[in-house]
């Protein structure tokens, strides 16, 4: 089946695995200090575990909480120096996204840039975005709801918002389908106070 026919669903497929969630994605870092600065003291990531690699036990193994039971883990090691990443090809990490508070957008952005890291912001149709860098210059995005959406029924409203946005003929999923997505679904349509940005396609 051609991968623009596979249908856009919430409902579990039947496969043989079935995995039940996402445990922890694991990076290959550059030093534990300015790893550990980045996710720890600047985005607010506790490290809850540190220990020598399992398999490769020259290297570090940091675990980072991402504060919803999931967990973000790096290799690292005290010599390796922080790196100017090129563009990422495919199989590669093009960027990871955290869920930041709906109401702080502008509090996180002033606090990027205090740090003198870059800093975009886009509406995203489903979503509000920030985008910054890590240290090595990976690709950051933090996530506002523009909505208050169960997280148990995230993936419902977005395959809901998908069909309202291929009825509608549109290139992307605007706000206008997630309310109608929301509102079919019995959810209710509770819109967060966030500032408003520009549709930005790219970054």
């Amino acid at each position: 089946m051609a991968s623009e026919e596979t249908p856009v669903t919430a409902e579990r497929p039947d496969s043989p695995v079935g995995v039940v969630g996402t445990d922890h994605i694991t990076l290959e870092g550059t030093n534990p200090a300015e790893t550990i600065a980045f996710y720890r003291d600047l985005l607010g990531l506790p490290l809850v575990l540190r220990q020598p690699n399992l398999d490769r036990n020259h290297l570090t193994h940091l675990y980072f909480d991402t504060g919803d039971g999931r967990l973000l883990t790096f290799f690292v090691h005290e010599d390796r120096d922080s790196v100017d990443l090129p563009d990422p090809e495919p199989g590669q990490v093009h960027h990871l996204a955290f869920r930041i508070e709906s109401d702080r957008v502008a509090e996180v952005a002033a606090a990027l840039e205090a740090a003198d890291k870059p800093v975009s912001e886009y509406d995203r149709g489903a979503f509000h975005a920030l985008y910054t860098e890590d240290h090595n210059g990976l690709t950051i995005e933090l996530v506002a709801d523009k909505y208050a959406i169960p997280d148990d029924r995230r993936g419902e409203v977005l395959a809901r918002a998908h069909a309202e946005r291929i009825e509608d003929g549109a290139e992307f999923v605007a706000s206008t389908h997630m309310e109608t997505a929301l509102r079919e679904l019995g959810i209710g349509v509770e819109r967060n106070a966030i500032r408003t940005a520009a549709a930005g396609r790219d970054y």
